[in-house]
């Protein structure tokens, strides 16, 4: 399904990522999505996607405005082994994630703009400093795959780094690492995103004051585009990033 370039970034990502498993696996996600991140990879892939060559009704179902604060766009849906999605950030003092985890290794590559990041490790209660946050464990409900955001108690979070990675830059992290982004640049910021991996968890980990007032243990519902939006919203990225 698919024209050339959906074909193409489809070998590309089975050939890296069916085979390794733990660092292995990290280090080849994130070697794939930066060869898939370049422009000449990258913008035809996506202006074949706005023509609907790929597999526009299911990718839209799975496209949308994250929780966490970001647009969603799905590009290639390798089934239960990889996602390819692309991610568009928004500037502006309220659009940074929560601090949280992935089920699966993910690479994150920047095309256009720039991404701040924050890492974090959870300390224990007898350390000093650091933040204490509320902690919810984030997993998927329903048939719709909406958002339940369950109580989980305090924990006490300490920063251990702080970076900034502009366009042609990237990052790879294994599952269990807490993280936060935010866009770091005036306009928008595209990145191309991979989740990868068979063996993913069943829940992530959100630590977060922002997210109290809705995680009473109800679901958040996901607002999936139509087909005719995901094709604008393609046609728009394709802006951005040509």
């Amino acid at each position: 399904m698919g024209g050339p370039h959906v074909h193409v970034a489809r070998r590309l990502l089975e050939g890296a990522l069916d085979g390794p498993t733990g660092d292995e696996l990290v280090r080849a996600a994130r070697t794939v999505i930066a060869e898939l991140g370049t422009p000449e990879r990258l913008l035809p892939l996506v202006r074949e996607l706005a023509q609907g060559l790929g597999d526009p009704s299911g990718c839209a179902l799975l496209s949308y405005r994250h929780i966490l604060g970001f647009d969603k766009l799905l590009l290639v849906d390798g089934g239960p082994r990889h996602m390819l999605r692309a991610h568009i950030w928004h500037p502006g003092a309220h659009t940074r994630e929560d601090v949280h985890n992935h089920r699966s290794p993910l690479a994150s590559y920047v095309v256009r703009g720039a991404l701040g990041m924050e890492l974090y490790e959870a300390a224990g209660p007898e350390a000093g400093g650091g933040v204490v946050a509320p902690w919810y464990r984030e997993s998927l409900s329903g048939d719709e795959g909406d958002w339940l955001l369950e109580p989980a108690g305090r924990a006490r979070l300490r920063l251990t780094q702080t970076a900034e990675y502009t366009a042609g830059s990237g990052y790879a992290l294994p599952p269990h690492v807490l993280h936060r982004a935010w866009c770091a640049s005036r306009g928008p910021t595209v990145t191309l995103f991979l989740e990868t991996g068979s063996g993913r968890r069943r829940y992530t980990d959100v630590f977060t004051s922002a997210s109290a007032a809705q995680a009473d243990a109800s679901a958040v519902a996901k607002k999936p585009l139509g087909v005719e939006d995901y094709l604008a919203e393609l046609n728009a990225l394709a802006e951005l990033i040509s």
